[in-house]
């Protein structure tokens, strides 16, 4: 059985790293996809562990040598991710979580449509400001900019499957689990192991 691509997405902000490193820790089989970037590293990331962080003339490279399922321009910077990485893990039959703009998000159920799809909301905006501002990672234009966006951001919610709203990491955490689980056990994705069982009943 092949594994299944689980798109998440939310504003900056939203906790979907957070989130994201609780299912990492919880649900097994699952991994995820490091996506190339162009932005600066920020304190406390690794490169290939957070992003593989390059610079614009490599991305650029990368996009013509078509390395990437999905790319494009978020908040001034290149993001991308490997269509290697993704169909490696998928055909390995374990899942893989791309953590990914609402850009992006788009272009990747274009292109895969059996993709699971998941929005992480944040309780209010008042909140999402609150951890932008505590996470005191971008300059103030850049934090202003993130915030504009934020607006056009949650409002294609719309777009996605299941919606998570983290107004507590342990209670969103355990609703993206149930998802996941309840996804796994979809009969199209089970259709394999359902018909070897069938096929004991012709006696």
């Amino acid at each position: 059985m092949k594994g299944n691509l689980i798109i998440i997405s939310s504003p900056s902000g939203g906790g979907k790293g957070t989130l994201i490193k609780e299912i990492l820790k919880t649900v097994s089989n699952i991994g995820y996809s490091v996506s190339y970037t162009t932005r600066t590293m920020r304190e406390g990331e690794e490169n290939g562990r957070h992003y593989f962080f390059v610079s614009r003339e490599n991305f650029e490279e990368l996009i013509e040598t078509g390395e990437f399922l999905e790319f494009a321009t978020v908040h001034g910077n290149y993001y991308g991710t490997s269509i290697k990485q993704i169909a490696g893990e998928i055909n390995l039959g374990r899942d893989i979580i791309l953590e990914i703009d609402v850009q992006g998000a788009a272009s990747v159920r274009k292109k895969m449509t059996e993709a699971v799809s998941i929005f992480i909301l944040p309780p209010s905006f008042d909140v999402l400001k609150q951890r932008l501002t505590a996470r005191a990672t971008e300059k103030a234009e850049d934090l202003n900019l993130r915030l504009q966006n934020s607006l056009g951001e949650v409002n294609r919610y719309t777009e996605f499957e299941y919606i998570v709203i983290n107004d507590s990491v342990e209670r969103a955490a355990q609703d993206m689990s149930r998802i996941i689980f309840a996804e796994r056990l979809r009969r199209i994705r089970q259709e394999d192991s359902i018909r070897a069982i069938l096929s004991s009943f012709d006696v």
